[in-house]
């Protein structure tokens, strides 16, 4: 029998969440294991493989506060809507009856899904034999100072997860630079390397030489690109060709403004499928600090300048950043500082004038060996 896998996947901003969870998706494919996704997410335009997709109700923040997380129509979440995700998502964890149940996130984040997720893990709880619980979550993870809230992590980590798979590097940055529980449950813990996308064929000479900001899924990218058309006419790179990528988040209305006030030799699209090649080529890459952005930006050896996101109590991109430009990998520069376009343009000059990174000392095939781990553990549940 074909180990089964169901993946609950929840994205509420950015595409981020999603983009990663599909790569690990084709890597338990070829891998030889039988997928089914429960996404829970706005749909978005990504490659699941042959994984069968099942859409829950879907849910996102209606803004970078996420304050409140509203359904389809706009509507603030009531029991209701869980009860409905609860009850679909249960119904697939019967029909698929999995060797792996694998969890995004979830107990370190996502609580607002709670119900369907302490649902799913309950259930399977109870079969004989058990599955294995797994976890996916990112190198680093928002930061939440409160010691309960740290306790009850690790509590529900060590009474019903087998083991947590952190897609980054210790060598970089171990899980305790951002979750202060780590040392109680190392145990559980398995380093992957970091899960970036396979080096896609070169398509052709588009985008060569060429300044190419870029901010990831768009939804708090507004200010970085409006930031970068002040600052480009007092930057020694204006006789260039620019090129922004707006993303698919990023609010009609914003998109429509820049349009209008494009200057010559710049471009403005919503989404470019093509972007790593871009980055292959480009002279200079101003982006933000998003997981997947940077690592882009990594499997490229792009220059580039990086303006990690800082609002709302946001702290991921920024350490991840710092802990970056430390290796001389790129150029870095406060978030703060996009409100004063010499800075902007003196920051984008020294990084263009700097040498294009070489291969960075950590893994970057972390779909792979997040594959091989959860196939081990699928294995060892059906065989039970």
């Amino acid at each position: 029998m074909t180990p089964k896998i169901l993946f609950h996947v929840q994205h509420l901003l950015g595409i981020g969440h999603t983009r990663r969870g599909a790569l690990l998706v084709r890597a338990m494919i070829e891998e030889g294991l039988m997928v089914t996704v429960l996404s829970g997410g706005e749909p978005v335009d990504v490659d699941w493989g042959s994984a069968e997709l099942v859409q829950l109700p879907w849910a996102r923040a209606r803004d970078a506060t996420f304050k409140p997380l509203v359904d389809a129509a706009g509507h603030p979440l009531d029991a209701a809507f869980h009860e409905r995700r609860r009850l679909l998502a249960l119904a697939t964890l019967e029909q698929v009856r999995p060797h792996v149940l694998l969890l995004e996130t979830y107990p370190f984040g996502r609580r607002a899904f709670r119900w369907e997720i302490d649902a799913l893990i309950a259930a399977a709880r109870g079969w004989r034999p058990l599955p294995a619980i797994l976890v996916s979550i990112r190198d680093i993870l928002v930061a939440r100072p409160k010691a309960d809230w740290t306790a009850s992590v690790v509590d529900r980590v060590r009474r019903d997860i087998d083991a947590v798979l952190v897609h980054g590097d210790p060598g970089l940055v171990p899980l305790g630079a951002s979750f202060a529980g780590a040392d109680e449950i190392a145990d559980r813990l398995h380093y992957t390397g970091y899960v970036a996308a396979k080096p896609a064929p070169d398509p052709g000479p588009d985008g060569a030489g060429e300044v190419l900001v870029s901010v990831g899924g768009g939804a708090v990218g507004g200010k970085l690109l409006k930031a970068a058309l002040a600052a480009r006419p007092l930057t020694r790179l204006a006789g260039r060709r620019w090129r922004l990528i707006a993303g698919p988040n990023l609010e009609a209305s914003i998109y429509e403004e820049l349009a209008r006030g494009l200057p010559p030799g710049v471009v403005l699209e919503r989404f470019r499928s093509d972007f790593p090649s871009l980055l292959r080529r480009c002279h200079l890459s101003l982006n933000q600090a998003g997981y997947n952005t940077i690592l882009d930006v990594l499997q490229a050896k792009a220059r580039a300048l990086v303006v990690p996101f800082e609002g709302n109590g946001e702290t991921e991109q920024a350490l991840r950043a710092r802990l970056m430009a430390k290796r001389g990998i790129f150029h870095v520069l406060a978030n703060a500082a996009l409100d004063r376009p010499e800075l902007l343009a003196e920051a984008l000059d020294a990084a263009a004038e700097a040498d294009r990174p070489t291969v960075p000392p950590f893994a970057l095939d972390g779909a792979r060996r997040s594959a091989e781990l959860v196939a081990g553990y699928a294995r060892q549940a059906r065989e039970a």
